[in-house]
């Protein structure tokens, strides 16, 4: 009975570690991230490419309601997965840290430097009592000094820098096809192909136009830009019926 009191004390207090070195709550935390929809990055060395799956529950709710990608600054996209109340939370930090580099110094702020500032605000709630971890990832991705980058966060505080990320359910799934598919020479246009080919991966079942949000964040222009549907449904129509090779 005492064992399980303090169980019941690691497990509720986000303060306090277990005796085998546990945050209980970061960990719940990371499993709301997995009952959360898909997103992909890619890192291409033309740009970025944010992917996102955003089905509805119900045909009765509007699919541009959902709202998975956002633009964080003109140069900097966020995917996000897990709540959708605390992504939003986190975007607007991220863009009034965006702004306050702009007014501060006339210039955009890098990505990494804004990644950092976002994931030392979600690392403040692993050691605060009376609050909770950030149930939610994200994907933060632009360009730096001409460079693309793509970093993703976790509930913890920390910050990983990738070449291609999935976050959100199914994620051991869609990471696989990545790592099977994504290479370094990819265009946007690849790089878009790739990341919903691996949206489609858990289902086996290429997914629709509609059911997507797909962003892009180029080095011709180091501009975020909604990628539109009629060109989505181009490049599915690639995946789900590629061209036959002819015989030479």
């Amino acid at each position: 009975m005492q064992g399980q009191s303090n169980q019941q004390a690691y497990d509720r207090g986000i303060t306090i570690f277990s005796p085998d070195g546990r945050l209980y709550q970061v960990e719940y935390a990371r499993e709301a991230v997995k009952r959360g929809t898909a997103s992909v990055g890619l890192r291409t060395p033309d740009g970025v490419v944010l992917a996102a799956n955003r089905q509805v529950s119900s045909p009765l709710m509007e699919r541009e309601s959902v709202e998975k990608i956002h633009k964080a600054d003109e140069h900097i996209g966020v995917a996000s997965a897990g709540h959708v109340a605390d992504a939003r939370q986190l975007v607007d930090l991220a863009r009034r840290r965006a702004q306050g580099e702009q007014l501060r110094y006339g210039q955009q702020i890098g990505v990494e430097t804004l990644t950092r500032a976002v994931t030392d605000h979600i690392q403040e709630y692993t050691q605060t009592g009376g609050a909770r971890p950030f149930g939610v990832a994200l994907l933060v991705g632009g360009i730096d000094a001409g460079e693309p980058k793509l970093f993703e966060t976790d509930p913890s505080g920390t910050d990983y820098e990738w070449k291609a990320a999935a976050i959100g359910g199914d994620r051991d799934t869609i990471q696989g096809h990545l790592e099977e598919n994504y290479r370094d020479d990819l265009d946007v246009d690849g790089g878009i192909e790739v990341a919903l080919s691996a949206l489609s991966a858990p289902e086996d079942e290429v997914v629709d136009a509609e059911d997507v949000d797909v962003a892009t964040i180029t080095t011709e222009d180091e501009s975020f830009h909604s990628v539109e549907t009629d060109h989505l449904e181009s490049i599915i129509a690639e995946i789900d019926h590629p061209e036959e090779e002819t015989d030479e």
